[in-house]
């Protein structure tokens, strides 16, 4: 895992870097979502829920478009799918402790599991690899963005 600018960010998954949000393939049609610890950093540190829409579950969501909300003390507002696809499942765990997505972004605090509808196409416009972090790197430096 890379560490940029004190923000932690694994080489293994595809960003969607404006977003601050990732995806990671887990089989065949299967593509694991959450947000990046730069957006964790961004909400505030501590939030008070990130729920899944309801709406969401069981249907498409388009690359870009709000997948759930987050909530914190200083923000509200959308977390982005890195990807298009029908929304097969949500971390149930967050509703509990939401801020599992702040200390385990990677692991426990997944959001969202789907079934890509277009992964190969979309895979291509995220950032991925050493590549993909370097990128981000400039964001966060052109943006004087820091988790630390």
């Amino acid at each position: 895992m890379a560490t940029i600018r004190g923000c932690n960010l694994p080489e293994d998954l595809y960003y969607l870097i404006d977003k601050h949000v990732w995806a990671r393939p887990l089989g065949e049609d299967l593509i694991r979502v959450g947000i990046t610890s730069v957006a964790a950093k961004l909400s505030g540190g501590k939030l008070a829920a990130l729920t899944v829409k309801a709406k969401n579950i069981g249907n498409e969501v388009v690359q870009g478009k709000s997948l759930a909300t987050v909530e914190s003390s200083k923000f509200v507002g959308p977390v982005p799918s890195p990807l298009t696809g029908i929304v097969l499942r949500v971390n149930e765990k967050l509703a509990a402790d939401p801020n599992m997505a702040i200390s385990d972004p990677y692991g426990e605090g997944w959001v969202a599991e789907m079934k890509p509808s277009n992964w190969d196409a979309e895979k291509a416009s995220l950032a991925f690899g050493a590549e993909g972090v370097t990128a981000y790197q400039a964001k966060l430096e052109a943006e004087n963005i820091s988790c630390s």
